[in-house]
């Protein structure tokens, strides 16, 4: 993820969680540990295989990416913080649901968990959020606890979920709708 796809992560992240979307603020200040030496952040964005001819200028100033809508297909991040990796967001746009991008964008998280030296991940995910679970369950998160109201101003409960990462995954990229993963 570059600075020029908050924007349209933004749009994601508004349409997909209403209640308790991120902020351009939070986007950006990932972003700022996302790159350099001692980066402690990995984000990337899926975008519909050829999407990125259609890409708008960086600057803004050629207006929407596509006619009728954007190429961002979802994203997904992750923080790092000494052995222990947190996937912080992973979104997939309602037409890309099903198509297997899910996974594709976790697979891409836990390798750059890999990459960081991380031997446990985490995550949050809400607790009636049974789609999110069942992928999370088959790259071997197991459930570790609840946080009462963790999701505001909605007052919805988080899952945690944590992952042993020093054992191999135990689901991989899925064949699925043609989709470009860039960081």
């Amino acid at each position: 993820m570059r600075w020029w796809d908050i924007e349209p992560v933004l749009a994601l992240e508004r349409l997909l969680f209403p209640e308790d979307a991120w902020s351009a603020g939070m986007f950006w200040s990932e972003l700022a540990h996302a790159r350099g030496p001692g980066r402690t952040r990995h984000f990337v964005v899926a975008e519909r295989a050829g999407a990125e001819a259609g890409r708008a200028d960086p600057t803004g100033t050629d207006g929407p990416a596509e006619p009728g809508g954007s190429p961002l297909a979802g994203y997904a991040g992750l923080a790092v913080a000494g052995d222990a990796a947190d996937v912080q967001t992973l979104a997939v746009a309602p037409e890309h649901e099903g198509t297997g991008l899910g996974t594709r964008l976790l697979t891409e998280l836990l390798s750059a968990a890999t990459g960081f030296g991380s031997r446990e991940v985490f995550l949050e995910v809400r607790v009636d959020n049974a789609r999110a679970q069942r992928l999370y369950t088959r790259f071997g998160f197991e459930p570790v606890g609840v946080r009462r109201g963790y999701y505001q101003p909605g007052n919805h409960d988080a899952l945690v979920m944590r992952r042993d990462h020093t054992r191999p995954a135990s689901a991989g990229p899925a064949s699925a709708q043609e989709t470009e993963n860039h960081g």
